[in-house]
């Protein structure tokens, strides 16, 4: 009778890429809304949305839109409401290693 093979055990921890650990400055303005001045992108991510809520700039009909204020115009480069999709693009400029 040949041996049963074993099943290997699946990893439960979560996987961590290397783009979600990398630290990476900010510019001035992103640092002035974020409120530090390196973290990671998905840090970066969350805490502007922290502030896009707490400071109520999505637009009330359109919950896609993100309507900037004096900081985040400086920011995204225009008073224009910006679709929240395309904020993460917005924000390559400001973000470096």
């Amino acid at each position: 009778m040949a041996p049963k093979k074993r099943k290997a055990k699946k990893k439960t921890g979560k996987r961590k890429s290397g783009l979600t650990q990398m630290m990476y400055s900010l510019s001035p303005d992103l640092a002035a809304v974020v409120g530090t001045k390196r973290a990671t992108r998905p840090q970066v991510v969350k805490k502007l949305w922290v502030y896009i809520k707490a400071h109520h700039r999505q637009d009330s009909k359109n919950r896609r839109l993100i309507v900037p204020d004096q900081k985040l115009a400086e920011v995204f480069g225009s008073k224009r409401p910006v679709d929240m999709l395309k904020m993460s693009g917005l924000l390559n400029k400001h973000i470096k290693k």
